[in-house]
């Protein structure tokens, strides 16, 4: 009971010194940049700057950790007028990153299971019309990938957590033929018995030349100056298809956990999580471009080379190169992964527009994330840094969560997928109109 009632303290100690906030900034005539599940709503547009952060421990580090609650009865998430919301499949074990094959199935990582499915089709209901198991036996895997790229691959690559595999493809194909080839056999010293973050994304460059995989870092601010089990983390890595011709396209990118190539721009963008334990408000998540050879910070520094003071200021030549993301994302959202709108289903503003799924938050006091949102880049692949609340309502009004959504996918009619590891499930959001 003791333990109880110091954690129901702590908890009502950072939300008061949220609200205290809350209060100062109003007293000045000025709203927050900063919020949480109580305000969400579709349509509600956000944009944070490095000029909005406060000082690190502005706020004490919460321990919020979302208790799973059942989904209430008749409970879908929220859009906008306009959009319909319904659920796709359901008695999925942990469904995560999702994926259009070029014929329009879909693929689906179900991570905890070692699995991958996919999904043919859309009935008259909104379910699919066939579903199916592609391979079996794997280690976490994440990421999916088609090779090469374009209408006719040869291979489909699964980002295992501690290995790239492949297996071979072609359009159409439910099960694998035949057992996976192993592309990368140790993505980075250690990783069969690796500890900290597991995902890894696979993508190649428009081109085919090069193979792109995520690798989260080990720790919080372990510094790899120090620590071992940090070498090639928190990094974007390159290879060739082959597995062969490792180097580091960019680093200082705490947990790059989704990755993807701007179909306008051709440009390799990612979704990151950033640290944790400075503060309700710090450190906020990100998603960017990804610049060759570009640093951005973790664990010295973030945003723009502000100083994390629990590590020594001993990278000054990185200090001034750090690069600050494109879209900087409310704190603690946790990014993971998502698409660029290719269909033709949604009214056309939202073409080449991002479609990005927040996981929700553990270490703020007031919850936050919980939601897809949508990162506008106005006709020419570029961020202005807004982004938009699109699809809410994962979290009930006292505060406890029955969904999270993990993966994104535009499927062959246009509409919208959005797998939930909340409720075991996938969610199509298809346009209607107004």
């Amino acid at each position: 009971m003791k333990r109880l009632a110091a954690f129901l303290f702590t908890v009502f100690c950072c939300v008061l010194a949220s609200l205290v906030l809350e209060v100062a900034l109003f007293a000045q005539g000025k709203s927050s940049p900063f919020y949480d599940y109580r305000s969400e709503s579709p349509g509600t547009i956000h944009k944070l700057t490095t000029k909005d952060l406060p000082a690190p421990f502005a706020s004490k580090s919460a321990n919020n950790f979302p208790v799973p609650a059942p989904r209430p009865e008749g409970a879908i998430p929220k859009s906008l007028p306009g959009f319909k919301v319904q659920l796709f499949a359901t008695g999925i074990d942990e469904p995560r990153k999702l994926l259009t094959a070029p014929n329009g199935d879909i693929f689906l990582a179900e991570s905890s299971k070692g699995e991958i499915a996919v999904f043919r089709g859309v009935t008259k209901e909104g379910k699919p019309e066939q579903q199916s198991t592609f391979a079996t036996g794997l280690n976490r895997p994440f990421g999916i990938a088609f090779y090469p790229p374009g209408k006719d691959p040869q291979w489909v690559y699964i980002g295992d957590t501690d290995a790239v595999l492949r297996f071979s493809y072609h359009n159409g194909d439910l099960k694998a033929t035949g057992k996976p080839q192993t592309i990368v056999a140790e993505i980075f010293p250690g990783a069969k018995h690796h500890e900290g973050h597991w995902t890894r994304d696979v993508v190649f460059s428009p081109d085919g030349k090069k193979m792109f995989v995520s690798v989260g870092s080990a720790s919080n601010i372990d510094d790899p100056d120090t620590h071992k089990t940090e070498f090639h983390r928190a990094n974007v890595l390159e290879y060739n298809p082959d597995g062969s011709g490792l180097r580091v396209f960019a680093s200082g990118i705490r947990n790059p956990v989704g990755l993807a190539i701007n179909p306008k721009t051709g440009e390799l963008w990612t979704a990151t999580n950033e640290r944790d334990a400075l503060g309700d408000n710090l450190v906020p998540d990100y998603t960017t471009h990804v610049q060759d050879g570009g640093f951005y910070g973790w664990p010295w520094y973030y945003m723009g080379g502000n100083h994390d003071p629990r590590l020594p200021d001993s990278h000054p030549d990185l200090r001034a190169k750090i690069i600050t993301p494109d879209v900087i994302i409310q704190p603690h959202s946790a990014p993971l992964t998502f698409a660029f709108y290719n269909g033709s289903q949604f009214p056309a503003e939202y073409r080449g527009d991002m479609f990005l799924a927040l996981h929700g938050s553990w270490n703020r006091s007031p919850r936050t994330g919980y939601m897809v949102v949508r990162v506008p880049l106005h006709g020419e692949g570029k961020a202005s840094g807004e982004y938009e609340e699109f699809l809410t309502g994962f979290v009930t009004g006292d505060g406890n969560v029955w969904g999270r959504p993990v993966g994104i996918a535009v499927a062959k009619d246009g509409s919208l997928l959005v797998s939930d590891d909340g409720t075991g499930s996938i969610w199509r959001v298809s346009y209607e109109g107004k």
